[in-house]
């Protein structure tokens, strides 16, 4: 079993894509092809699983930098200044001249969504972007959306290894896979790592089970020394350690505004936590506290402003009492 990393001022490095989010809400119904919908609600705010994912937590307290890459335009300049009003160090975040910063337009509708996205500099930032000395003094690495970045999947286990060289911690969230293929080989990867966060569609997919405790099974006898967290909205999240397979309840909001950015503010808080020496499964029960929170504002870092928003957020809206586990 990982052992949490227990000394204070943890520090973190996010490597992954960065876009913006144009999100259309309140459709009268999904579009179709060859007709026009409207939206009644529109936001452009800061996207990407791994920027919503370094702004929650480093608003949490963890030390965060970011490496990644935007294009030189008015996206990517808003993109880095608001990851700055985040307290995140982008000096590894590369301006490129040759591309342009990616897009996701995202259509809600009924409590659902669909997405459409735009790759743009994410498509092309590679291993050979990352410098060498980034890693010195880090505590953990967390990687996310594989499939939209195409270059980062094909040299996922070089960073890996020099994360692993220097001591430090690994969480890979998979994401979506849009061609569908899901061509990611769990049972090489999970060993290597020590978390692995996808949701229930994406690991069902990439498992090709039936069911998250069928697909769990499969690891049994090669997860050593990682965890693998199920993300399963209302239902909770079920993890499986080389000890334990088990589900840990998660709490509702009956008056969900927007579920984007929930599960990477999951993964957020699960991380926050096993940084400061929580086990797995209070981490998982503090990650479940901040996925609900989200959903109480728009955007993916509307809502966690801080840990003390966050606490005051989880008590006077969603009568969350546990929280007072975590104010120590």
């Amino acid at each position: 079993m990982i052992n949490p990393v227990k000394a204070p001022n943890k520090k973190l490095l996010v490597i992954g894509e960065l876009n913006m989010d144009l999100i259309l809400d309140r459709l009268n119904s999904m579009p179709e092809l060859g007709k026009e919908k409207i939206a009644n609600e529109l936001s452009l705010t800061l996207g990407s699983s791994s920027a919503i994912f370094a702004s929650n937590i480093s608003r949490l307290g963890t030390h965060t930098k970011f490496c990644g890459m935007v294009g030189s335009d008015y996206f990517g300049s808003y993109i880095i200044n608001k990851l700055q009003d985040f307290k995140i160090n982008t000096t590894s975040v590369i301006r490129s001249s040759n591309y342009k910063t990616g897009l996701t337009v995202f259509f809600r509708y009924n409590n659902d969504r669909s997405a459409v996205t735009y790759p743009g500099a994410m498509k092309y930032f590679s291993f050979t972007d990352i410098p060498d000395k980034i890693f010195k003094n880090i505590d953990h690495v967390h990687i996310s959306s594989i499939f939209l970045q195409p270059a980062i999947k094909k040299d996922l286990y070089k960073i890996i290894r020099v994360a692993k060289s220097n001591s430090a911690t690994i969480s890979v969230d998979p994401q979506w896979d849009p061609d569908e293929e899901w061509d990611l080989d769990l049972k090489e990867l999970v060993p290597k790592i020590d978390f692995f966060l996808p949701n229930k569609v994406e690991f069902l997919n990439l498992t090709q089970s039936s069911s998250i405790k069928s697909g769990l099974q499969k690891f049994r006898n090669i997860i050593q020394d990682s965890v693998i967290v199920v993300k399963n909205g209302e239902k909770g999240a079920t993890y499986l350690t080389r000890e334990t397979l088990a589900t840990v309840s998660t709490y509702i909001n009956d008056n969900v505004v927007d579920t984007v950015g929930a599960g990477d503010s999951f993964n957020a808080g699960l991380i926050f936590r096993f940084l400061k020496g929580d086990s797995i499964k209070k981490s998982i029960k503090f990650a479940n506290i901040s996925g609900a929170v989200s959903t109480t504002k728009a955007g993916g870092t509307s809502a966690i402003q801080s840990l003390d928003e966050l606490i005051k957020i989880a008590k006077d809206n969603l009568s969350i009492s546990d929280i007072n586990e975590f104010t120590r």
